[in-house]
């Protein structure tokens, strides 16, 4: 490579003389490195703006349901309720007589509240207080107070629910956090993409404006040679023809660098019309990635295996379910409290009196006509199914990080044999075109030269676009940083 472009710049510098730099030009391009325009795209780029989002957005849900498991403090009210109306009184001579009445009500409770994960079941401490007024024919006021109450709400032979809910908000959360890590080496990846169809566009201008310079200074060269009959009109033709296609090729080139230019731009989120400019070394780092330790590392890392996971809790759940929610089950409500009542407010803390309160309600289905059975089929295939498509799952884990490792090392031997190719090339050309020039070889010679020296460039950089998307398909496929040896994090 480094042989080409001397040789091709030399040739471009001999042929063209460059317009003198106005006083105030524009301002120079912003160059970048491969590393350094993905860390741009992963801190301000669209897609990964998004994905910080949705990882803030899947985090304060995790939040929220765990502090719904904290104990909760409420406080529950009616100030007032009101009811105008005409009621029915019985007398004591058993006649009844309608009478209007106005009565407001109010209430104030404070409530303490606890799930109990071992159990599923609902403790709580509350204090109320009510007042009912009454105005009419039997006006009166009455105060109510229970100062302290204790209770406790528990299912029996029931789904633990809460138990089920921390196990797959625990599994979700680990799934939600890897799919953010794989997600940002989707945004490296893409970037290394438009990064590579930069520098392709880049090399591939510099050489059609390289080649347009050698083909102008081959026809200046034939037409001299065709005037004094050494050369026939056809080797002209074909000179000037070559020089007419290579004229096109440069301003396709150019509009395709500038194509090229403005999508690194959209995936960097950069101003349009920003100057820019890519930079790339033929050096690739010195490693060779263990399929063996990828796999680990995948099959350690990877969203799809938490995934696996958090689809066999909710499997189990659904059989757990399925077997206990419709069959026999109680469920035991229990309080203890203190309480009083008094004609005023003052008093309604005095002469308290225990209040206590018990329920055991029992549901024990008779004939549910296999019901309850089925549901219990459906779940138990259903888990199953779920237990095939997870072996499946980690074994395609396995596939992908696997051969990741393996292309990443085809990658880099191929870009040592294309390096190698494409200087051999560039001195091939070299050598034809200084031989061509003394008249040794013939024109069609020369062509064929440069078309291969043409297809050795354009080898050497699908080379290094290919080693580095490997690369970086590596560290998606195995969340895993192979050049510095540790696990990728957030």
């Amino acid at each position: 490579m480094t042989n080409n472009v001397r040789f091709t710049l030399a040739l471009a510098l001999g042929a063209f003389v460059l317009p003198a730099v106005a006083a105030q030009g524009p301002p120079p391009p912003q160059t970048l490195t491969l590393p350094e325009a993905i860390a741009l795209a992963q801190q301000r780029g669209h897609q990964a703006r998004a994905v910080r989002a949705a990882r803030e957005a899947a985090r304060y849900g995790h939040h929220s349901y765990r502090s719904g498991l904290l104990p909760q403090l409420s406080v529950d009210g009616t100030v007032p309720a009101y009811n105008k109306s005409i009621i029915p009184v019985l007398r004591d001579d058993g006649s009844t007589e309608f009478v209007p009445q106005e009565q407001t009500a109010a209430s104030l409770t404070l409530t303490l509240s606890q799930k109990l994960p071992i159990t599923g079941g609902d403790l709580f401490v509350s204090s109320a207080l009510a007042r009912l007024n009454v105005r009419g024919p039997a006006a009166y006021e009455s105060w109510s107070s229970t100062p302290v109450s204790v209770g406790l709400r528990q299912d029996i032979l029931r789904p633990n629910t809460v138990a089920w809910d921390r196990r797959e908000d625990a599994a979700r959360a680990e799934v939600d956090e890897r799919m953010y890590l794989e997600a940002m080496e989707d945004v490296a990846l893409q970037t290394a993409t438009v990064f590579f169809d930069l520098y392709a566009a880049r090399v591939a201008l510099d050489n059609a404006v390289t080649n347009a310079a050698v083909n102008d200074t081959l026809y200046r060269l034939n037409t001299g040679r065709y005037e004094v009959g050494k050369i026939g009109e056809n080797d002209l033709l074909q000179s000037e023809l070559a020089l007419l296609r290579s004229r096109t090729a440069v301003e396709s080139a150019r509009l395709e660098h500038e194509r090229a230019t403005d999508a690194l731009r959209l995936a960097l989120d950069l101003p349009p019309g920003t100057p820019l400019e890519v930079t790339v070394t033929g050096d690739v780092p010195e490693f060779e990635a263990d399929t063996a330790r990828a796999v680990a590392e995948a099959l350690k890392s990877r969203a799809a295996v938490s995934a696996v996971a958090l689809n066999d809790v909710q499997a189990r759940r659904n059989v757990a379910e399925a077997r206990l929610n419709t069959g026999a089950g109680a469920t035991v409500q229990a309080s203890y409290g203190l309480n009083a009542t008094a004609p005023q407010a003052s008093l309604a803390y005095q002469n308290l009196l225990e209040a206590h309160r018990f329920t055991l309600s029992v549901q024990v289905p008779l004939w549910d006509w296999g019901a309850h059975r089925e549901g219990v089929h459906a779940a138990e295939a259903d888990r199953d199914r779920v237990a095939s498509l997870s072996e499946a799952a980690l074994r395609e884990v396995a596939h992908d990080a696997r051969f990741a490792a393996l292309e990443l090392a085809l990658a880099r031997r191929n870009v040592l044999l294309v390096a190698k190719s494409d200087s051999v090339a560039a001195k091939r050309f070299e050598v034809a075109y200084n031989r061509y020039v003394i008249g040794r070889i013939t024109i069609d010679n020369l062509y064929i030269a440069q078309d291969e020296k043409d297809q050795a460039v354009l080898q050497y950089v699908l080379a290094l676009r290919g080693y580095w998307v490997a690369h970086y398909r590596l560290r998606r496929a195995t969340l895993f940083d192979f050049t510095a040896g540790r696990a990728i994090r957030g």
